[in-house]
């Protein structure tokens, strides 16, 4: 996987397109608003931007964590979580889609269980911290603050591919709690 020389953070949850859009015009960030533009394009110019902080709103594991919230809320057709993982591994492995260096959740108490879960368990089980919650009200000038006192952490783990296709057995209560097995079977 591909790490770009900006600090990326995507803006995740309600409101992520208004909080994005108003972050325009501020020094050191390239804030970019998806509109009617593609993931690949949006990806583009990420890659492209030299500002110190590029912001957005395109998640490049989005399909995962909708699959992966299906899955638990008992809605998703069967293997449409293993689908997502292998597009999004593919993507990343193929330098189509980046991951970000953070993740800012806006106003995770408000979110459907589940979906909390996998913000603050799963995602954040990878590199807690690398998901940055946002209490209400998940403003610009919030996400302005934080920019400027981001966490030091470790990366998105090298094993990455094999935490994702993990998940299926990643019961979201447990989400975090306790390290994924990285091959075969979980033990037990």
């Amino acid at each position: 996987m591909r790490r770009l020389s900006s600090t990326v953070v995507v803006v995740v949850g309600d409101g992520a397109t208004g909080v994005v859009s108003q972050l325009s015009g501020l020094r050191n960030v390239h804030a970019i608003v998806r509109g009617a533009r593609s993931p690949a394009e949006v990806e583009s110019l990420v890659a492209a931007s030299s500002s110190t902080y590029v912001v957005h709103e395109v998640d490049p594991l989005a399909d995962v964590g909708d699959a992966w919230v299906e899955l638990f809320d008992g809605g998703g057709p069967v293997g449409r979580l293993e689908v997502a993982v292998e597009a999004a591994v593919a993507a990343l492995r193929g330098d189509r889609a980046t991951l970000p260096d953070y993740y800012a959740v806006l106003d995770p108490d408000a979110l459907p269980v589940t979906r909390r879960h996998w913000w603050l368990g799963a995602v954040a089980g990878l590199a807690p911290s690398r998901v940055l919650p946002l209490p209400r009200p998940a403003t610009a000038a919030t996400l302005t603050r934080e920019l400027g006192r981001l966490p030091a952490g470790r990366w998105w783990p090298d094993d990455l591919a094999d935490r994702l296709r993990a998940l299926p057995r990643t019961i979201p209560d447990r989400a975090g709690l306790t390290p994924q097995p990285t091959h075969g079977t979980p033990a037990g």
